[in-house]
């Protein structure tokens, strides 16, 4: 989902008179961001989207510390969102929409065009969600062919609004209360690398993967390919300056692991919650989940904030747990959400590995073939 995935949330910084407290600041970034997921699912709730998990998503990544940090993501986010539908619009309802072959060119040239933007580029945020919004229009057209895209094009722009209009409410709302107390770290201004063909290539393999998930799902049944894609692109967003080689494969191995593990996590969380709630109804029920739901959304942003390097493992805590205990109806509430999250991440791996392998080991074949002195002038590049 950097852009680096695994810096996607802020960690506040203590201001003079947080010294005594330093736990001070990461407490309010997680109060902000339970009150921005809380506020998106009643605003999600009140206009009738039809993905109230969503909105919440939206209203967990897009918080910043600072207004005008939560209002750019909030934009990139609506920017790439909106493109990304555009795209997918234009693809399924050309003459060619219905040919595979087509589809999964296509679905490899976003998927491209995507992470290489996600991953060099200065607007990362917008490039990365353009692909995510390709990626799941084009999937869920597959997974469900009578299903009208341009319906889900426009309610996925409505959750996304929900969700940045929560963000920027309560980030004002804490600029003018906790945060002048506690100001949080401003994130450095993001800048663009120039041309890397080494992230092209790396882009090209979450491309390549995509489209054979793509391949792969016109041979067999596959379950959960929405979920699927979504993992192949969130786990192949890693800094710049690792997309070259076997150390690549290792980080996204390693996010892959950190992505199971934290939907593992939070699932287990939502699944007790959700079984508890089970023996409520009503107003009853829809309370305990939100309870469930705000505290996920604290201990996950708790782990991401942390600097032990496993950040992204409190991300996906939070998100397993909102997908399951933010239903569209709380009487409907179900299991189900969380164990497609999670054979989703697991379809994603068993695609995108051989892939990863391939590309590792054709670059140790290269590496070994071009002479020493064509490499050294190659790695300047």
């Amino acid at each position: 989902m950097t852009v680096s995935s695994a810096s996607l949330s802020s960690s506040p910084t203590p201001g003079p008179a947080a010294d005594s407290d330093p736990l001070a600041p990461r407490l309010v970034d997680e109060a902000e961001c339970v009150a921005s997921v809380l506020l998106a699912i009643l605003v999600a709730h009140h206009i009738g989207a039809t993905h109230v998990s969503w909105a919440a998503f939206t209203g967990y990544m897009v918080m910043r510390g600072y207004p005008l940090e939560t209002l750019r993501r909030a934009l990139l986010r609506i920017i790439g969102t909106a493109l990304g539908a555009l795209a997918c619009l234009a693809v399924l309802e050309s003459p060619l929409g219905g040919n595979m072959v087509v589809l999964a060119m296509a679905m490899a040239l976003a998927g491209t065009v995507s992470l290489y933007g996600a991953i060099t580029g200065r607007h990362a945020y917008a490039w990365l969600f353009l692909g995510l919004t390709f990626a799941m229009m084009l999937y869920d057209r597959v997974a469900m062919p009578l299903a009208d895209p341009r319906a889900f094009a426009v309610m996925r722009m409505i959750e996304t609004l929900a969700g940045t209009a929560a963000c920027m409410a309560v980030s004002l709302a804490s600029a003018w209360t906790l945060r002048r107390r506690w100001p949080a770290i401003r994130a450095p201004k993001p800048q663009g690398v120039g041309w890397r063909p080494d992230a092209l290539l790396h882009g090209a393999r979450g491309g390549l993967a995509l489209a054979l998930l793509l391949g792969l799902a016109t041979l067999w049944d596959l379950p959960s390919l929405v979920s699927g894609a979504i993992t192949i692109m969130a786990v192949m967003l890693i800094p710049v300056t690792a997309v070259d080689g076997p150390n690549g494969l290792r980080q996204v191995s390693r996010r892959l692991w950190y992505r199971l593990l934290g939907c593992l996590a939070g699932g287990s969380l939502a699944a007790l919650v959700l079984g508890l709630a089970a023996l409520l109804h009503g107003p009853a029920r829809a309370a305990l989940m939100l309870a469930g739901a705000a505290m996920g959304v604290a201990l996950g942003r708790h782990l991401e904030n942390g600097n032990h390097g496993r950040g992204y493992v409190g991300t996906q805590f939070t998100l397993a747990v909102l997908v399951v205990l933010v239903p569209d109806s709380w009487e409907a509430a179900h299991i189900a959400p969380g164990f497609d999250r999670l054979v989703g991440i697991l379809v994603g791996m068993a695609v995108l590995e051989p892939v990863l392998l391939l590309g590792a080991a054709l670059s140790r074949v290269r590496t070994a073939v071009v002479p020493a002195n064509q490499r050294s002038e190659a790695g300047g590049v």
